[in-house]
């Protein structure tokens, strides 16, 4: 909603200032379906032709976070180190074997089913079961495994921002497109150059709209989307980073709430959660 509420303001920043000092909207009007329709359609264009199917699928979806920001708060973050707890706990004091039931059909485990935040997140959920099938296979070496798991979620992170990127993209190449716009607006004004100066003002003023619609969308709309976009997606890779933290430590020898405070540092201070939330969590853990 904040998104939202930024490009209002700032649509009423612009025109509003532009009415207040006596500007008029029928210049903007008359040419902005044609300006809209060069400056937009070419920015699709050039999106489509720089990325593959799945790239523009991933970017359209990324809209959704740019609304409604990231999907992990206090309550997602207290669940996973909950689970995570229960996960170590269980291999420190019955071994690693002892999680196979759990790792193996995690859609099937009891411990899983309660927590269906984390059960519901895919990678999250094959992360977790992933690395702990392989501690059972007797890759329990700390630095191996934190290497491997860096990379990968490396990787996903990579992944992840392209969207932003290609926002980003698009916002640097509008400015350019907008100027295309207006280019050609000046040479319909030049084929019309035997029109009477009042005629003529108004089709240089219809050419430059170009020029104003390319700026705007640059950097007033599609490079803050592209700004939040990759804000969001930064933050969520927070939560990937818990299971990191968690089971590295765990690997080092650390007793599980040990584990779990590595894992709680790991969160952002806007959703970490106290030490005294998380200790009450983990024992109603204990509990079960």
């Amino acid at each position: 909603m904040l998104t939202i509420g930024g490009l209002l303001f700032l649509f009423f920043c612009v025109f509003g200032s532009y009415l207040s000092s006596g500007g008029s909207m029928d210049p903007l009007t008359h040419s902005l379906p044609f300006e809209l329709w060069a400056i937009g359609g070419s920015a699709v264009a050039t999106f489509l032709m720089s990325n593959s199917m799945h790239d523009v699928k991933h970017t359209l979806g990324g809209f959704g976070k740019i609304l409604k920001g990231s999907a992990y708060h206090k309550a997602e973050y207290v669940e996973l180190l909950s689970l995570m707890y229960f996960l170590v706990r269980l291999a420190s004091t019955k071994g690693n074997m002892a999680l196979e039931p759990h790792i193996e059909k995690p859609s099937e485990s009891s411990a899983f089913q309660k927590y269906p935040k984390v059960l519901g997140n895919h990678h999250a959920c094959d992360l977790i079961c992933d690395y702990l099938r392989m501690v059972g296979m007797n890759a329990d070496d700390p630095n191996q495994i934190e290497d491997v798991m860096a990379r990968e979620l490396k990787k996903t992170l990579a992944e992840e921002q392209h969207p932003a990127h290609a926002l980003q993209s698009v916002a640097d190449a509008l400015p350019a497109l907008g100027i295309v716009a207006a280019v050609l607006g000046v040479i319909k004004t030049m084929s019309s150059i035997d029109q009477p100066p009042a005629v003529l003002g108004g089709m240089i003023g219809g050419a430059l709209v170009g020029t104003f619609l390319g700026v705007l969308m640059a950097y007033g709309m599609v490079g803050p989307c592209a700004a939040r976009l990759k804000s969001v997606v930064d933050e969520e890779a927070k939560f990937m980073e818990v299971i990191r933290a968690v089971l590295i430590a765990h690997l080092n020898g650390n007793a599980p709430q040990v584990s779990i405070e590595a894992g709680r540092k790991m969160v952002p201070n806007e959703f970490m959660p106290s030490f005294a939330e998380l200790e009450e969590a983990v024992q109603s853990v204990q509990m079960n």
